[in-house]
């Protein structure tokens, strides 16, 4: 293995290949290339998503109708909806970090399987031009939310079929990233690299990628079925047709919940390579924390019943489903123990990428407390459809995968780039965004146990204040988000050329060049020793 910081061999960016420029890369099956790739349309995609959030808010700000119709306002609703959920947060870390980094961290060249690798992506651009275009085709946009709910989604008179489509379509490409990454993980592993002495991010992609395999076919069927509900008048769920709406919801969360994990484990992953970088310790409770993800996965399958309280489940399932919900958080809290432990008696170096860490686990314990404070029948049949449900939701959504993200960007840019960005200005966009998110968010909480309904597009004047502070949190959270890109962006060629480990790593993408040779490793290292050693125990 290469330990040099000068190029044996070319980096993957200027890598031609058979072909140059953008056919180049729109052919290329490198993880690393597809990785950016897929960041760069999520990217485009949640430029088209947050604009819509910010009108629906400005929409909000005043009683009345403000900018939009609630046709309009339902419409936009639905599409914000589609296109974060199921383009930008479930496929996000795994798609782009895990791409990006899961062969090298494993000492692999690539993953098992680099073509369908790149199916996955044009798969993800199909569904996810298909949602987009929903807005636009048709009887007009699809206005049942994301969630599809019957019997409106059957008896609806928009474009609901292009929606359902969509969401179907990017279904598909995620199996396949998900088994992309189980062989991957079982069959690439460089030598000596038991399971037990592989990084804590490929653990969370391994839980995440199985809830792929096992639980997106669920939606992909149940979605088909309401287009056949649609199309062919069969009754699956629609009770005019003698179908059962109930079963669409138990059909439906059997698989979005675990979809929230499928979001928030490659999150978890995430966090759990920064903190004991940046403090230069061994990570604690290794075991703890591997374990923890599996279990996470494994009982996230169990607990979809707590988003049905006041469906008309029978008591005995409430009962149960609560119980579940209260379980699956302690997996949750050992992994924030022992992110603690590992930062406690460590050196630490608080660079953007940990300040972005330490707010996740801020964010997600705001977003976890208040999940089971919903996850309780007494407080959910109270809270149940407000916008405390909106705001728990964007907590550990946003809170959680979102600035997970931002600081996997900001951990890992050195070595997709070669690049160093500004920290002055990490610092300054970390600050528009934490504190526009709270300000955005938070005020939701407290409406919400007043009684604000969520999903509305009017509301009685006493929960004004509240909408109005979200705007203003909203306006703040942009400001915070293009800081960010732009210095991210303005670096890509201007900043600092950045050494092979700028952050004093020791996992296996920091021990090779930045960016990294095309084919990772001049020679498959061989691991004699546990991850994370630092030189202490």
């Amino acid at each position: 293995m290469s330990t040099s910081e000068t190029h044996a061999q070319v980096s993957y960016l200027e890598h031609q290949g058979k072909y140059k420029g953008i056919l180049g890369w729109l052919t290329s099956t490198d993880h690393k290339r597809i990785a950016l790739l897929y960041m760069y349309s999520m990217l485009v995609f949640f430029s088209v998503s947050a604009i819509l959030g910010l009108l629906m808010t400005i929409e909000k700000a005043a009683p009345g109708q403000d900018i939009m119709t609630a046709q309009q306002y339902n419409g936009f609703f639905t599409i914000h909806g589609v296109i974060m959920i199921f383009i930008i947060v479930i496929p996000g870390l795994a798609a782009v970090f895990g791409n990006f980094a899961l062969p090298i961290m494993i000492g692999a060249r690539d993953v098992a399987f680099p073509k369908l690798n790149l199916f996955s992506w044009y798969l993800y651009i199909i569904g996810a031009i298909l949602g987009v275009l929903s807005q636009f085709a048709g009887d007009g946009p699809p206005d049942t939310g994301w969630t599809f709910y019957v019997p409106y989604s059957a008896e609806s008179s928009t474009n609901v079929i292009f929606a359902l489509t969509a969401a179907f379509v990017l279904g598909f490409s995620s199996i396949l990233t998900g088994l992309n990454f189980i062989v991957t993980i079982h069959r690439m592993r460089a030598p000596g690299m038991t399971f037990f002495k592989m990084p804590l991010f490929p653990w969370s992609l391994y839980a995440t990628a199985w809830i792929q395999l096992l639980a997106t076919p669920i939606i992909g069927i149940t979605l088909l079925m309401v287009i056949a509900e649609r199309v062919l008048h069969i009754g699956f769920f629609d009770p005019a047709l003698g179908g059962d709406p109930v079963l669409f919801q138990h059909l439906f969360w059997i698989y979005s919940h675990p979809a929230v994990y499928i979001m928030i484990l490659p999150a978890m992953g995430v966090v759990t390579e920064i903190f004991p970088t940046f403090s230069q310790k061994p990570v604690f409770g290794y075991g703890a924390i591997a374990i923890s993800s599996l279990a996470i996965a494994f009982v996230g399958y169990f607990v979809w019943g707590h988003h049905m309280f006041t469906s008309g489940i029978s008591y005995w399932s409430r009962w149960f489903f609560s119980f579940l919900t209260f379980i699956v958080a302690i997996p949750s809290a050992i992994k924030v123990f022992n992110w603690v432990s590992t930062m406690y008696g460590g050196s630490i170096d608080m660079k953007p990428p940990l300040l972005y860490a330490i707010s996740f686990i801020f964010l997600f314990m705001i977003g976890g407390f208040t999940g089971l404070t919903l996850g309780s029948l007494a407080t959910n049949i109270q809270l149940h459809d407000t916008s405390f449900v909106v705001a728990h939701f964007h907590y550990i959504i946003f809170g959680g995968m979102g600035f997970a993200f931002f600081a996997g960007i900001h951990y890992w840019y050195p070595k997709i780039y070669g690049r160093m960005y500004s920290n002055r200005w990490a610092y300054i966009g970390w600050g528009f965004l934490f504190t526009g998110f709270n300000l955005l968010y938070f005020p939701q909480f407290i409406i919400g146990i007043q009684g604000m309904p969520r999903r509305y597009f009017d509301y009685l004047p006493e929960f004004q204040w509240g909408h109005f502070l979200s705007l203003i949190g909203a306006i703040i959270l942009l400001s915070g988000f293009i800081i960010m890109v732009s210095n991210l962006i303005y670096h890509r060629r201007k900043g600092a050329i950045a050494p092979a480990n700028p952050w004093k790593g020791v996992t296996l993408e920091w021990q090779i060049p930045s960016p990294p040779p095309v084919e990772n490793f001049d020679e498959i290292p061989t691991i004699t020793r546990k991850p994370y050693f630092f030189g202490k125990d």
